[in-house]
């Protein structure tokens, strides 16, 4: 794993929470029910692009 993908990750949870905090009602449950295709899609494409060495 990437050193930045940890990062990125800990970022992202953290928006998450602070979006809460700011009064944004989420769901993540119904958001991953209705995203989880595209982290499917993302990984693939990076796996298709990722330099080998």
């Amino acid at each position: 794993m990437k050193p930045s993908v940890p990062g990125i990750i800990l970022i992202a949870i953290g928006a998450l929470f602070l979006l809460r905090n700011l009064g944004f009602d989420l769901h993540l449950g119904q958001l991953f029910a209705t995203w989880w295709p595209l982290a499917l899609i993302a990984l693939g494409v990076g796996m298709m692009f990722r330099r080998t060495s």
